[in-house]
């Protein structure tokens, strides 16, 4: 469609209509304010049963929703890639576009837009290391991002690229992303692509190249040139575009095959039948704790006693949250709203709301009951190691706590207290070499886990493509010191 074909495709339709053939419309997203007329015509035709007319379109905002409703709608889903999502962004734009002003910089800026969203797109195949969920980043968040350049180089002699970030960030692309770590790679992915040493209008001999296998952005503002540089990058995608490590292809295997563990299971029986493994030989649901008070004087022994006491109402309130659903199984009560709403949450494989709200653990309930009831028990060895004043001097795990935040400000507290200082003057350290030298108070921490890189205790190294999905670190030591004191790592 365009181009004057309204009339010809008017008469097309009539004709196909009386003779039952099938019709195909194409592009009517380039003809939107003609497709009442085509509604009108359509309310009027009296076809035969075999007449089919086909429609096609792309995503428009002022697409007529009457003409849709009236349809069998079928979405094309876009192949996967990073070159195929940077081959329809320069499909989709015109030779005009990319050749406005004759700006060689405005055109390579506007490459750097098209890798930007193909990375934003793309890096959603890789959830939840990419992004932590799927974010819906669409060809408007692009249209607006070009709309961004083309006034950016609207004869400013100096780019102002804290506007592009600012926009980017804040009303477009960021205004979709709800998770603080989501934010942090977006703002590294606009200083990477959006700044005055990758795009320098001053000094192009020394721009460095910040796309993958050295990418030479054509000195022209020629479509067809970009268009050329698109084909001849690799078909398949390499973690290293996205800045993920070679093997964040296992990692996302290892949470999909977490997650299809008890595919094929009735949900319900299985969450109970694990619940009752859990609590099997265990006095947690019948344990009776006092509530803690202020008398324990030592800050370590009050986080662990509030937490044993927390633990154990949490363990009792999903204990009795379940003992409620098994009972209308089988019959012998009636569904509450409750009820009701804590099964609905197991059958969609999803953490209860109730249970979220006490400790936000894992999404799959299965996994969420196994770590609350090894937490329970695990808790119960702090309390007697804490109560002999013995728990300092052995190897903790601070995955055993629901808090480990607050179990190392509790030592903070308490190391000001030994050393005489303000909470505020001391710097948390850590050391993989010995004991730390100047901690009054410290910890030996083991059970880390690493995802993305390995560690040996001296340095960092990437992971590579057969590197395991995640790798264990060596125990360390961690305390409190003096801000003037020897900084070994400081977090």
């Amino acid at each position: 469609m365009g181009q004057g074909q309204a009339d010809l495709a008017i008469q097309m339709l009539k004709e196909c209509a009386r003779n039952g053939d099938w019709l195909c419309l194409k592009n009517l997203h380039l003809v939107v304010s003609w497709l009442p007329v085509l509604e009108k015509e359509l309310n009027t035709l009296q076809p035969k049963d075999t007449f089919r007319l086909w429609l096609t379109a792309e995503v428009h905002p002022n697409f007529t929703p009457i003409l849709l409703q009236s349809s069998l709608k079928i979405t094309y889903e876009s192949p996967p890639g990073l070159k195929k999502n940077l081959m329809r962004t320069y499909e989709s734009w015109t030779p005009e576009q990319i050749s406005k002003k004759d700006n060689i910089h405005r055109a390579h800026a506007l490459f750097s837009l098209a890798w930007f969203h193909a990375a934003c797109q793309e890096r959603r195949n890789y959830i939840p290391q990419g992004w932590t969920k799927f974010y819906e980043f669409s060809l408007s968040d692009l249209r607006a991002g070009y709309n961004i350049i083309d006034r950016l180089f609207d004869g400013a002699k100096d780019i102002q690229w804290e506007f592009v970030h600012g926009l980017l960030e804040n009303a477009i692309y960021g205004g979709r992303i709800d998770n603080y770590f989501d934010l942090r790679v977006l703002q590294s992915y606009l200083k990477q692509f959006f700044n005055s040493s990758v795009i320098d209008v001053f000094n192009q001999r020394n721009k460095k190249s910040i796309f993958p296998y050295s990418v030479s952005l054509p000195q022209s503002c020629s479509i067809l040139d970009y268009r050329a540089v698109i084909e001849k990058l690799p078909e398949d995608d390499k973690p290293s575009f996205f800045g993920l490590s070679a093997n964040i292809a296992r990692s996302s295997q290892r949470m999909i095959s977490s997650q299809n563990r008890t595919k094929g299971l009735n949900k319900f029986q299985s969450v109970l039948y694990i619940s009752d493994l859990c609590y099997y030989n265990s006095n947690l649901i019948h344990q009776k704790v006092p509530p803690p008070n202020d008398r324990q004087g030592s800050p370590i022994l009050s986080f662990i006693i509030l937490e044993q006491f927390n633990t154990i109402r949490l363990v009792q309130s999903v204990h009795q949250s379940l003992a409620a659903l098994s009972k209308v199984i089988r019959g012998t009560t009636l569904l509450s709203s409750e009820v009701q709403k804590l099964a609905s949450a197991l059958l969609n494989q999803k953490c209860p709301l109730a249970w979220q709200s006490k400790w936000e653990g894992p999404e799959d309930p299965l996994q969420y009951l196994r770590g609350l009831v090894a937490r329970a028990l695990a808790i119960q060895n702090w309390v007697d190691k804490a109560e002999k004043q013995a728990l300092l001097s052995e190897t903790l795990d601070l995955s055993e706590l629901f808090h480990p935040d607050t179990f190392l400000n509790a030592l903070r507290q308490e190391t000001a207290r030994a050393v005489g200082r303000s909470v505020d003057s001391l710097k948390f350290v850590a050391s993989w070499k010995g004991r730390l030298p100047e901690a009054k108070l410290q910890i030996k921490i083991s059970g880390l886990l690493l995802e993305g890189c390995s560690f040996d205790g001296n340095q960092l190294s990437e992971n590579q493509l057969d590197s395991p999905s995640v790798s264990s670190v060596l125990p360390c030591f961690m305390g409190w010191i003096p801000q003037d004191g020897l900084d070994l790592l400081t977090l």
